[in-house]
């Protein structure tokens, strides 16, 4: 897979420029260092890459030796983003003899982002239908097709390659995040789309460009550079001490549900200052008040050979026998030997009980009192 360039206004920070403009410009201050996810992510990519173009019968290099992150799981999860995509084909042929599908095309829906492109993990176009799917590797955050503001650029980029052509109606998300059990699709009319670009995209993204808007924080902060000393972001965790950190019996039900609505965000955003604010003092800046000192330290082996061999040697035994923990063992297996030797031996117990926003997709448990008000009935 060849690298991809970078749009100021891309489609996979849209969620964030969208919401709050003035942070694509700002974002350009910063370095962009990457990580060992954005490694192992575009590693799964180009092995799913392969993995489809082989199923399509297209030629394509394995490129499973220059990975740095390959395991068994990335083989299986490329394998099956492979068969889903070849599984939505087989669909489209029931309406339409000969789809086409295109693999990592590149899109460009700068009509309504300057310079605005990006490439899609996937388009299959049949019969009046734009189907676009995006592979996500990533086992943090829950990703859902339902209104994603990146796939509908990568949608509105393919719409400008190939609507003169195919005369598209409608338009189809699909994420699909093997790593969470998710696959997700969200369907739309291709007049409702193009209404949300001209609406919310454009100006937004007028705005973003030319660096102006208001900044606003939300879950969209995440991914931002500039997250660790955006006044803003500051601004909105601090209003929390307006409640002068009382204890929950002093607080009303209000009161406690706007802090529930924020300390998930709260707690990340401090632990991005005090991130941020080692990593200074790391660099030479001194904090008033604040030194760097040498944190707790665990005792390590220099040469585990060596000392296995000592205290063999002294009529020991010293290694201890474990049974590998599930990941482990799945890992080793690959999913489908584990599945067909452990499945019987495996057992998921219910969940601890977690307080969440209602827009979570998980059903509701009833609680004691929900129980109690049943049996009444």
């Amino acid at each position: 897979m060849a690298s991809k360039a970078h749009a100021v206004l891309s489609a996979s920070s849209s969620d964030r420029w969208l919401h709050c403009p003035p942070s694509a410009r700002l974002c350009e201050t910063y370095e962009d260092k990457g990580n060992n996810y954005a490694v192992e992510g575009t590693d799964a990519h180009s092995l799913c890459e392969f993995k489809l173009r082989k199923a399509l019968g297209q030629s394509a290099k394995d490129p499973t030796e220059s990975l740095n992150f390959y395991n068994e799981e990335m083989e299986d999860c490329a394998a099956g983003y492979a068969a889903y995509v070849i599984e939505q084909v087989e669909a489209a042929k029931e309406t339409c003899p000969d789809p086409v599908v295109l693999v990592e095309q590149r899109v460009d829906f700068s009509r309504w982002v300057k310079q605005g492109f990006g490439t899609a993990d996937c388009l299959i176009i049949a019969d009046g239908t734009l189907r676009v799917f995006d592979f996500k590797y990533g086992l943090g955050v829950l990703v859902s097709a339902e209104e994603n503001p990146q796939m509908k650029c990568y949608a509105l980029g393919a719409l400008e390659l190939f609507d003169d052509i195919y005369d598209i109606d409608d338009v189809t998300l699909h994420i699909y995040q093997p790593r969470r059990q998710n696959v997700s699709e969200w369907r739309i009319p291709k007049a409702d789309l193009l209404t949300w670009a001209e609406e919310v995209l454009k100006p937004a993204a007028d705005l973003a460009w030319d660096g102006k808007g208001e900044f606003s924080c939300g879950d969209w902060c995440r991914f931002c550079k500039a997250k660790n000393v955006c006044r803003a972001r500051a601004e909105e965790n601090l209003k929390l001490a307006r409640h002068d950190f009382k204890l929950p019996p002093k607080l009303t039900d209000a009161e406690i549900e706007v802090i529930l609505s924020k300390v998930d965000e709260l707690v990340s955003w401090a632990s991005d200052i005090k991130e941020y604010a080692l990593q200074q003092a790391l660099s030479g800046k001194e904090w008033h008040g604040f030194k760097l000192v040498e944190g707790r330290s665990v005792r390590k082996y220099t040469d585990e050979a060596s000392v296995a061999k000592a205290v063999s040697d002294a009529g020991f035994d010293p290694y201890e026998k474990k049974l590998l923990g599930i990941t482990a063992m799945q890992k080793m297996l690959g999913n489908r030997r584990f599945k067909e030797l452990l499945a019987a031996y495996i057992e998921k117990p219910q969940g601890k009980p977690t307080l969440v926003p209602d827009s979570d997709k998980r059903p509701a448990i009833n609680t004691a009192k929900n129980d109690f008000m049943e049996d009444k009935l």
